[in-house]
């Protein structure tokens, strides 16, 4: 502001300068010419009265100055000229003054020179005898005197311009000083700027509005803000050359980010997946897919963002899926297992019934297959009863409540009920430790314990011995059943717990099973929120440690 009113001051009084001078010289010019003619006029009155008393001869006495003395005859031949010889002068009766005086006794005329730029005034008398006197005197016109005064016009303009240009700075910074002390947050108004007034209170209510807009943007900024960072999908926001404008936590971690990802290109990603995905929104295309991302699997949607039907970017969504996709896994798996756990024994009742029906069975055989009969249906059973519970242990739909239960007690129970399976493996139970009593739902936490023991006596050899430990630990209770049968090699500690999974399955084949005991007991201790220990080794027995949470009550979780 200060640079144009300095060069508004600066232009306007030159300006002014120099139109003045121009109205000075057009004013003065006529008043000049005007001077002249009167001065010429009144000269030669005084030239008449000397030649008409001392004859032509009077002029050739007097000295003429600037101006030109013409004594021209009646029939227009110059008798004398002060400035040429009159022999060598053309006739002058066409001249216009000369004319006007033999016709009225006096005349005037005005000549001018384009190429000299000069303008001549003539003044003619009639004397008494006939003869015309004439005077003339040359001046500049208006252009030449300008073009004469030319350097010392320039001389006042740049000296004005100088004078101009310091006034001008001054006077500008004097005039803009208070406008630019003028504080834009609280706007007051100076005392010498009364006229400001409107617009610093205009001012006021813009800057009440911005504060409250900015506020209001804020807000929604940190709204915004905190649903994204609490959210587990990853979320990205691109601009319409794929460059990041927003993204929130989970997005840097699913993508493995080193550096941050604010302002880096996506279409140029290391994982072609997540680029073909991004350049098919970009091209204003919905996309939904399944890409891997480091170990994981993620469901991928794009979606394009329009603003009054042009596209201005893409948002990106990433949901880790791999849990969902492990499960889905298992499930098929699980239903696969359950088909063929329960199309054997179905298919082993079916033949036997069939050879049954058929009377090719002698009489004193029957006892024997109507025994395999038995026997498959309770396995059959069996499986049924531990697919229950699992499902039971999946969905917390326990129809049991919680209670106090003393764990060595329990225990002493589970030797009780092993002790003839573990005779005829020639295996010795033994049960030791302190009472420790938590609060748990009995039924599960027997069946737990019972799986343990029943696995460790049927994976054990020969004189082998299975030892149930119950104590308090520093980490909270615990009960452990250590045996020093086949052991589990390492490479099978982490599917030791799923459901169907068997280490050796021409050994489990042979002694039965269902093959989900360990599962349950997974689940079981899941539900009471308590941590599993698996220590194990082929051929120096196996440890499974089950430690509870240290005093509180456990609340039912899956």
């Amino acid at each position: 502001m200060t640079k144009r009113l300095f060069s508004a001051i600066l232009t306007v009084t030159l300006s002014t300068l120099l139109v003045g001078m121009i109205i000075l010289i057009a004013i003065l010019m006529p008043y000049f010419e005007q001077q002249l003619a009167t001065e010429l006029t009144t000269e030669l009155g005084y030239l008449s009265r000397g030649v008409s008393q001392y004859g032509e001869d009077f002029l050739s006495t007097i000295d003429p100055g600037s101006s030109r003395i013409t004594l021209i005859d009646a029939d227009g031949t110059v008798l004398y000229d002060s400035s040429l010889d009159a022999s060598t002068l053309e006739n002058h009766a066409d001249r216009e003054e000369v004319k006007q005086a033999l016709a009225t006794g006096s005349g005037e005329s005005v000549r001018y020179s384009t190429t000299l730029q000069e303008k001549t005034l003539y003044r003619a008398l009639l004397l008494p005898s006939g003869d015309v006197l004439r005077i003339a005197c040359t001046h500049y016109s208006s252009m030449g005197i300008f073009l004469l005064l030319i350097q010392p016009i320039l001389l006042i303009l740049t000296f004005g311009a100088v004078l101009s240009a310091v006034i001008s700075y001054k006077v500008s910074h004097r005039l803009t000083r208070p406008l630019n002390e003028i504080d834009l947050e609280h706007p007051q108004v100076p005392e010498d700027y009364e006229e400001l007034t409107p617009l610093l209170r205009r001012l006021n209510h813009q800057n009440r509005q911005i504060k409250a807009q900015l506020m209001e943007l804020g807000e929604q900024q940190e709204r915004f803000a905190s649903i994204t960072e609490n959210m587990k999908e990853g979320f990205l926001v691109l601009d319409r050359t794929g460059t990041v404008l927003s993204h929130n936590t989970s997005a840097g971690q699913l993508l493995h980010a080193e550096a941050p990802l604010m302002g880096r290109d996506m279409t140029h990603s290391p994982i072609e997946e997540l680029n073909s995905a991004i350049r098919d929104a970009l091209e204003g295309q919905h996309t939904e897919t399944l890409i891997p991302l480091f170990g994981r699997m993620c469901q991928l949607f794009a979606n394009p963002v329009y603003q009054q039907d042009q596209l201005t970017g893409t948002v990106i969504v990433l949901l880790d899926v791999t849990e969902k996709q492990e499960r889905e896994t298992l499930r098929r798996e699980f239903s696969a297992n359950v088909s063929h756990e329960l199309k054997t024994p179905l298919t082993s009742i079916s033949g036997i019934a069939e050879i049954m029906k058929s009377g090719l069975i002698d009489p004193n055989d029957v006892p024997h297959f109507a025994g395999k009969i038995y026997d498959e249906s309770q396995r059959l059973i069996h499986l049924v009863g531990d697919i229950i519970k699992l499902s039971q242990l999946d969905e917390n739909s326990i129809p049991y409540t919680a209670a106090p239960v003393d764990l060595l007690e329990l225990a002493q129970n589970t030797r009780i009920q092993l002790e003839n399976p573990a005779a005829k493996q020639q295996v010795t139970l033994q049960v030791e430790g302190e009472p420790v009593v938590i609060e748990g739902v009995l039924p599960v936490l027997d069946e737990m314990l019972f799986n343990l023991c029943d696995n460790a006596i049927k994976y054990n050899k020969p004189g082998g011995h299975v030892w149930v430990s119950v104590k308090h630990t520093p980490d909270g209770p615990a009960i452990a059943v250590k045996d020093d049968g086949i052991g589990i090699p390492a490479e099978d500690h982490e599917r030791v717990f799923e459901r169907f999974y068997r280490v050796d399955k021409s050994h489990s084949k042979a002694i039965g099973g269902t093959g989900l005991g360990l599962s349950i007991v997974k689940h079981s201790a899941a539900y009471h929120n308590a941590r599993i220990e698996l220590e194990s080794a082929p051929g120096k027995g196996t440890c499974i440690r089950l430690i509870f949470p240290p005093g509180r009550e456990i609340h039912s979780q899956t």
